[in-house]
């Protein structure tokens, strides 16, 4: 199949592109104007790159020509920032969206999958582990504007046919992070203390999160590319929370010595606990991680070790 990965040359997009290309799809990555290819310089013979504004209808009516499936894994915005400016999260993110399906649905485009947030879609949870059909109530705009994007999802399989999948992920980690971004605690913490860096944690460090290795997501969007049931949405997570200080010891184990940590206030946005459900995706997907916390960590300092 012809696969456009939106984003695909950032940290999640280019692993994404690399699952692609090993199971034999053609691939077409859409970038912003003068990103870096360092993520798939290994990659850059085997896919067609395609530079533009995902902001510009136009553009996307071009990249969406002669596609089967749309993966759709990029964003302008962050949980932390998006409150700051609604606005710019909407127009840029939703109605971009909205000017992609309407393309997408023009070309005779098969298939949207979305990369969707379990981390924020569901607000305060009331249940944990969180199964797809917990109540959806976001404390942040980033949260709101990817609930609607799956409600559009919905709609236009209804009015005509585009299929989709949604994938509302925990909180991916692994090879090719920036480990200096607003998010992605899992790599952050890891390069500080790699550094010798204080590493700061918003609250008491109670804050329970669950962390997934980004190969298990890319694994998981593979399996979406050939499935046809009837369910839509799926959390794909790492099935086990871990706190704030339960990711600082893990971290110490890893690099084997002690690190620093600083306390600071904590974040109005920040749900308490976020663990995901992911009974849905083992038994309908057959999908599940196989990557534990520890060995992704690993993984990723390995990497940090020689890229830094």
């Amino acid at each position: 199949m012809k696969c456009l990965v939106l984003g695909g040359g950032g940290f999640i997009g280019s692993h994404v592109c690399d699952v692609l290309i090993s199971a034999g799809h053609d691939v077409r990555i859409f970038e912003k104007d003068h990103v870096s290819k360092e993520n798939v310089e290994h990659l850059i013979s085997n896919v067609e790159w395609v530079e533009g504004d995902f902001t510009n209808p136009t553009h996307l009516k071009e990249i969406v020509k002669g596609v089967d499936i749309v993966i759709h894994s990029i964003g302008t915005t962050h949980p932390r920032t998006s409150n700051e400016n609604p606005v710019y999260d909407i127009s840029s993110n939703l109605i971009s969206t909205l000017y992609l399906l309407e393309s997408a649905r023009d070309a005779g485009v098969r298939k949207v999958i979305f990369f969707s947030s379990g981390g924020t879609v569901y607000g305060i949870p009331q249940t944990i582990p969180i199964p797809e059909d917990h109540p959806t109530e976001p404390i942040c705009s980033y949260g709101i504007q990817k609930l609607a994007i799956e409600k559009y999802l919905k709609l236009f399989y209804h009015l005509y046919g585009l299929d989709y999948a949604i994938m509302r992920i925990s909180n991916p980690y692994g090879e090719r992070q920036r480990p200096r971004a607003l998010q992605g605690a899992a790599a952050v913490f890891l390069y500080k203390a790699l550094m010798g860096e204080e590493i700061e944690i918003w609250g008491d460090g109670s804050v329970t999160r669950d962390y997934l290795h980004i190969r298990d997501v890319a694994r998981a969007v593979l399996l979406l590319t050939d499935y046809t049931g009837s369910n839509k949405v799926f959390n794909i997570g790492g099935g086990h929370g871990y706190s704030l200080l339960d990711l600082v010891r893990i971290i110490e184990k890893v690099v084997n010595h002690p690190v620093k940590v600083r306390f600071t206030p904590a974040r109005p946005f920040d749900v308490p606990v976020n663990v995901l459900d992911i009974t849905r995706a083992r038994e309908i997907l057959k999908w599940r991680p196989e990557i534990g916390l520890e060995e992704g960590l690993q993984r990723t300092m390995s990497y940090l070790s020689e890229h830094s």
